[in-house]
């Protein structure tokens, strides 16, 4: 406990030595810690920097009830969950084909399913925060399932048009749904 005080106050005021202390220390039995929870070599090394950071920014509010490491598992667990939260809303936003849509259905339990009600009613919001342009080829790619040619003649333009406003939808729809 003394040794994780020491490594704080030195992280708040910003001591090179102590940052770097602290991702020597930490960084392999954390990385391991979230590998276990991930498949991916290139999400758990993505969530262990967003647990890094996450932890600096919250270090004032420790209270010292457990040890640092116990506290770092806990953010390091919040960012996992929401890694799979946006997963799945990749999943229920990416797969509205009316015949699959029931298929996903049956592999959600009761909270899953509630999870997958909140997250339509948050698409839906963030459908009418972004343009109605961008929602029309949104729709059209991934709840009608219309490739990037299809969407071109429907809309009237270019192939490459179509693939830079359907990218700049995605954008849209991703800063909007935050």
């Amino acid at each position: 406990m003394h040794q994780d005080r020491e490594l704080i106050e030195g992280i708040l005021i910003v001591d090179d030595r102590s940052l770097r202390r602290f991702y020597t220390l930490y960084k392999p039995k954390l990385y391991s810690y979230i590998k276990k929870k991930l498949n991916s070599d290139h999400d758990a090394e993505e969530i262990l920097q967003d647990t890094f950071m996450a932890t600096i920014e919250a270090l004032r509010d420790f209270a010292y009830q457990s040890s640092l490491y116990t506290y770092i598992c806990s953010i390091a667990n919040h960012k996992i969950i929401d890694f799979y939260r946006k997963k799945k809303l990749k999943n229920i936003f990416f797969s509205q084909i009316p015949e699959i849509e029931p298929l996903l259905s049956t592999f959600y339990g009761p909270e899953d399913k509630l999870d997958e009600e909140l997250l339509k009613a948050k698409i839906k919001e963030t459908f009418a925060r972004i343009s109605p342009h961008y929602h029309k080829i949104l729709s059209l790619k991934y709840i009608y399932g219309y490739s990037v040619e299809e969407i071109s003649q429907k809309l009237s333009i270019s192939f490459k048009s179509a693939e830079s406003q359907l990218f700049r939808a995605r954008k849209a729809f991703s800063a909007a749904f935050i």
